[in-house]
């Protein structure tokens, strides 16, 4: 409730622009949610953060063990997964899908055009929620430099790289960086170099992302 929340105001707040400076809107009220975590010591623990000793039992179903939280974890992504495909192909993806490409054509066929998209935020909200929630309980361990820029701008380069407007892309970007950070990093001391290198190479070979590049 509070992410969606959350989300509900930030939706009101950048979908006053579009484009680039809607992404610079989300950025810009990103830092200053970073900045007042730091500075609220009482309630985030600043740069000690906040550690959980336990995870949830839901309906008595206990997620200590890591299997049983990875299959959890799994079966909410694939839900997830579904739930998405579902919402594309529905009608409201269509008019979603309108308001990005015409949304002018789209305000003189009657869509309210702001609603759509600010629906569309809050479906955003409640899924990263959810990804919230796993994080903190996988981890087990919270901190105000889970809300830095770096972080976020991670975000979007797994979408930019894997393809935007598609649902396997961002799938695909966030296994690619997850693996070089992950596994590559254990080899290559300065796997950052290399992970700039693939992102550079994507948007000269493949601007549209990983998958539909492939397609193409």
């Amino acid at each position: 409730i509070v992410g969606i929340g959350s989300t509900a105001a930030y939706a009101v707040l950048s979908l006053r622009s579009t484009g680039i400076g809607f992404i610079m809107i989300t950025l810009a009220l990103g830092e200053i949610l970073w900045g007042l975590a730091y500075r609220w010591i009482s309630l985030t623990g600043g740069d000690n953060g906040i550690s959980l000793h336990t995870r949830p039992e839901p309906f008595g179903y206990s997620l200590s063990a890591p299997n049983t939280f990875y299959y959890t974890t799994l079966v909410v992504f694939l839900l997830s997964v579904a739930a998405m495909t579902v919402f594309v192909r529905s009608p409201f993806g269509a008019a979603l899908m309108g308001t990005r490409d015409q949304p002018r054509r789209m305000n003189a066929l009657g869509y309210h055009v702001w609603a759509i998209r600010f629906w569309a935020c809050l479906m955003s909200g409640l899924l990263t929620s959810m990804s919230g929630i796993l994080f903190v309980y996988y981890t087990q361990f919270i901190s105000p430099q889970t809300l830095s820029l770096t972080s976020s701008a991670e975000v979007l380069l797994m979408v930019i790289s894997g393809g935007p407007g598609t649902l396997l892309g961002p799938i695909v970007g966030a296994g690619l960086v997850v693996v070089v950070k992950n596994v590559v990093s254990g080899y290559i001391e300065r796997w950052n170099f290399l992970l700039g290198a693939i992102f550079v190479a994507i948007v000269i070979l493949m601007p549209e992302g990983l998958v539909p590049g492939s397609a193409r």
